[in-house]
């Protein structure tokens, strides 16, 4: 190591939903080593213990205020499969509309408000495009942020008019959803989307969401950046290319999903896992929690999450974070919107994926090429609602059984593994998302992806909170909250 070697802790970081800490080891001039700690114990999973199987419908969704459905999700499927039923049809297609609601609003929040407005800040001052950035994006006061966060409101009538509220909707259950909509209410909700689509296509894209949703390969990309419409998605391009934000943030790789929007036939974006230019299925019984560099007990060995604790032991030395590390057949895996297109098959995700792989850039457009996916769909499936037919199945929760739930929050794979003994939860485990993106390393001292993508990461001369490591951690969209629950 040479002679200006040092050590930065860096954090609490803002604009990141919770607790954040990174110690990095820095030597000529990057990272040399990262150790991510989420520095803040909560223990949901202790509170659902001893619990009627249900109250996890009410206690899970308070885990986080911004992705409260995912987690409310999680729990409903679990409940599901433990009872034995499936949602009727409206029932599915209003879920998928709520999820989707929720993760299109945390995209638009993620690029508005917690990653752009670090481009507007002093230290980009000299750049050609920073007027434009600074006009746009400056924090709480751009103009883009400011129209941003109106869509975003906007968008969440959706949820008023399908869950009663949010967050912490009980709309959410295991047979579909406790409330209905008339052919009123599905005007209204056609109206809500047409008008997030204007406000989008408008600023965000400068160009119909279709055209968003083709875009082919890196080519067309560039092309989009050289000579695209006028937007926001262009100016982000054209700040990427000048800070070269696709050689920044690499981590492993190796690509996960549980899948999202189920439909009649299929899903919207399908479930597996994408390493080495392969598809593979996804094996929930492969999926363990090393508690090696956790501050928890049970480090003797992984654990699956039917057998897992959360005993929390803060006198321990070798841990540096709360956070569990999620591996799949022993692997670290990364996850989220970017994640989600590759394994759905997007050409332009596969393409960036082997060219570039995971890194700030593809991450960004990975949401907001989702972003317009995601909404395209969601007004097909208000078409198909059908007021008057059944929204929700019953069912019973037996005795005794085990379940887990899977789905997609904004940020990823998210899933909840329930056990119920003489009718309460005896054991409730939860891996979030940012559980597995921002995971310690294991037993056999491998990163989890945030801790691999700091490597190498520039540090400027007297920088004590590196702007490149703050990209970095953005492009992932951390919630820490979860991530600790």
């Amino acid at each position: 190591m040479s002679a200006d070697a040092k050590r930065l802790v860096v954090g609490p970081f803002n604009r990141v939903e919770g607790d954040l800490e990174v110690r990095l080891d820095v030597a000529d001039g990057a990272v040399t080593a990262a150790f991510v700690s989420s520095p803040l114990f909560r223990g949901f999973e202790r509170i659902l213990e001893g619990r009627d199987p249900r109250d996890a419908l009410v206690i899970a969704p308070r885990i986080c205020g911004i992705c409260s459905v995912s987690q409310s999700h999680a729990a409903a499927l679990a409940l599901a499969a433990l009872e034995g039923i499936a949602p009727t049809d409206n029932g599915r297609v209003a879920t998928n509309l709520i999820l989707a609601t929720e993760n299109v609003a945390d995209h638009l929040t993620h690029f508005h408000v917690f990653f752009m407005p670090d481009f507007a800040r002093a230290i980009y001052e000299d750049r050609p495009w920073f007027a434009a950035a600074a006009r746009r994006f400056k924090a709480a006061q751009g103009e883009s942020v400011r129209r941003g966060l109106a869509t975003r409101a906007s968008l969440l009538h959706v949820l008023g008019l399908l869950a009663g509220r949010w967050p912490h909707t009980l709309a959410l259950q295991p047979g579909g959803v406790a409330k209905g909509a008339d052919q009123r209410d599905k005007v209204r909700l056609l109206a809500t989307l047409g008008a997030v689509r204007a406000e989008l296509e408008e600023r965000l894209y400068g160009a119909p969401l279709e055209q968003v949703a083709e875009l082919s390969d890196r080519a067309a990309l560039e092309a989009w950046r050289r000579a695209g419409p006028d937007g926001d998605f262009r100016l982000f391009l054209e700040i990427a290319a000048d800070l070269d934000l696709s050689a920044l943030g690499r981590a492993h790789d190796r690509f996960l999903s549980y899948g999202a929007y189920p439909l009649a036939d299929g899903r919207l974006y399908g479930a597996g896992t994408f390493a080495g230019g392969d598809r593979g299925p996804v094996d929930p019984a492969a999926i363990t929690e090393d508690h090696s560099f956790a501050r928890m007990e049970g480090r003797d060995a992984p654990h699956a999450p039917f057998e897992g604790s959360t005993y929390p032991d803060a006198a321990d030395t070798a841990g540096y974070t709360w956070c569990k590390a999620p591996r799949l057949a022993g692997l670290a895996f990364e996850t989220g919107a970017f994640a989600r297109q590759v394994v759905a098959g997007h050409p332009l995700a596969r393409d960036l994926a082997a060219r570039e792989g995971a890194n700030v850039r593809s991450r960004v457009v990975g949401r907001l090429v989702e972003t317009a996916r995601t909404l395209i769909a969601m007004e097909g499936w208000v078409r198909e609602l059908e007021p008057g037919a059944p929204w929700c199945a019953q069912g019973a929760v037996p005795h005794s059984g085990r379940a887990f739930g899977l789905t997609e929050a904004a940020r990823g794979a998210l899933g909840h593994w329930m056990v119920v003994e003489k009718g309460r939860i005896a054991r409730y485990q939860i891996i979030a998302p940012t559980t597995w993106n921002f995971s310690p390393r294991d037993a056999a001292g491998q990163p989890g992806p945030l801790e691999a993508a700091l490597v190498g990461a520039p540090v400027r001369q007297g920088e004590a909170t590196p702007v490149s490591v703050q990209h970095i951690v953005r492009s992932f969209d951390p919630c820490m909250v979860c991530t600790v629950h």
